[in-house]
């Protein structure tokens, strides 16, 4: 399957201003990704994604492929994913290159385990799923079962089921998307304008160091959970 790494990064982070490229333990952020994908040996390329000339004089500095100059139109707040992984994807059609699948890599969840993303990959190829995201798992106090709406002033349990259940044993286990890894088969995305398709598989990273950076305050947590990954 010849899948495309594919590493979006805006200049235009408002919550922590170039975010991308700001140092983290000496590092710009994104490198943290592009570390991690360079070790996956089933990605048939990996490239960067960006409108800003600073971030990809960062990447080019540290060998990571800039094909070409994202739009500045795509590089806006409310700009989709899907929106740049056409782009990119189109970019390589009009050169005759074709991908099976392609697999976003978000550089603000940095801290992937080695051979994380060859295992997604071998998940994903060897199973009949339209896509594979990372996700962790919800604790039980979050759980969908244990959740509840407001309807009218009244509390519904948000599966729509009449009982609650009451042993946390007896609960499902429920998953949240860690934004990690996003794996789709192109044709997916293009005849059905989805990251997901149908069927969905995934991979468990429940047992790994997490943060998703937005703010100041995840950015600390980044600071602190490197910290200790390196102590270990």
């Amino acid at each position: 399957m010849k899948i495309l790494g594919l590493i979006p990064a805006r200049g235009g982070s408002k919550g922590i201003p170039k975010k991308n490229i700001k140092p983290l333990q000496g590092k710009p952020l994104f490198q943290y990704t592009f570390e991690a994908a360079k070790d996956a040996i089933l990605l048939s390329k990996l490239l960067l994604s960006s409108e800003d000339p600073e971030i990809i004089k960062v990447a080019e500095r540290m060998g990571l492929e800039v094909p070409f100059v994202r739009p500045a139109a795509m590089a806006a707040d409310d700009t989709s994913s899907l929106e740049v992984i056409k782009h990119a994807l189109n970019f390589f059609a009009q050169k005759g290159e074709k991908f099976d699948a392609f697999c976003l890599l978000q550089p603000t969840t940095p801290f992937r385990r080695k051979g994380l993303i060859d295992e997604a990959i071998e998940k994903f190829s060897s199973g009949n799923f339209d896509s594979l995201v990372s996700v962790r798992e919800v604790p039980a106090e979050y759980n969908p079962h244990w959740v509840f709406e407001e309807v009218n002033g009244n509390l519904k349990i948000a599966t729509g089921e009449k009982d609650i259940i009451t042993r946390r044993q007896e609960l499902p286990k429920a998953f949240h998307r860690d934004g990690a890894i996003y794996l789709t088969k192109t044709e997916v995305l293009l005849e059905q304008n989805s990251l997901y398709g149908k069927n969905i598989g995934f991979i468990d990273t429940t047992g790994d160091p997490y943060v998703n950076i937005d703010t100041p305050e995840d950015w600390e947590e980044a600071e602190r959970l490197l910290a200790m990954i390196r102590e270990q």
